[in-house]
């Protein structure tokens, strides 16, 4: 399983559930790299998503504790639910939040981060890979700046 998050330079991913900053390029990587997957996303991120609906083209799966029917959207309640679905699927990506990225990082082996090189107040953090001897830097994909702001994306591998 894959997963794919914009981090900060302190590996923060949010505050007040959304992102103080978004960048449009990684906003379309994420399109291009999420895009006829499996996505596995908490029902909080989901209602940040524009009008609250699920991403198109992916199949949805919104992992929450809460016993409630979403359209358009499949409903699982623990990691164990979200694994059985994601050997139904050619490719699933954990996509948020911070407590589904918890949960789930221990069952990736791939992911996509792209370092927003800023540091906006965060109160979501995910986990520093570059600190995590069970993950590698791969590659850097893709650099640049946009409004002032350098990034980079990165794949990385879980160390076998």
């Amino acid at each position: 399983m894959e997963l794919i998050v914009a981090v900060y330079d302190d590996w923060g991913i949010g505050k007040d559930g959304t992102q103080p900053i978004a960048l449009s390029a990684d906003r379309k990587f994420f399109r291009e790299t999420t895009k006829g997957s499996m996505v596995i996303v908490g029902r909080k991120t989901l209602a940040d998503f524009p009008g609250g609906r699920p991403l198109p083209n992916r199949v949805n799966v919104v992992m929450t504790r809460q016993d409630i029917e979403i359209p358009d959207v499949v409903i699982c309640h623990s990691p164990e639910e979200a694994l059985a679905l994601v050997k139904t699927s050619e490719r699933a990506m954990v996509i948020g939040g911070g407590s589904i990225y918890k949960q789930m990082l221990p069952y990736c082996d791939t992911a996509y981060i792209t370092k927003v090189h800023t540091t906006p107040e965060s109160d979501t953090y995910f986990t520093n890979l570059d600190a995590d001897p069970q993950w590698n830097l791969a590659e850097v994909l893709q650099s640049g700046e946009e409004n002032g702001i350098c990034y980079e994306m990165c794949l990385y591998k879980k160390a076998n």
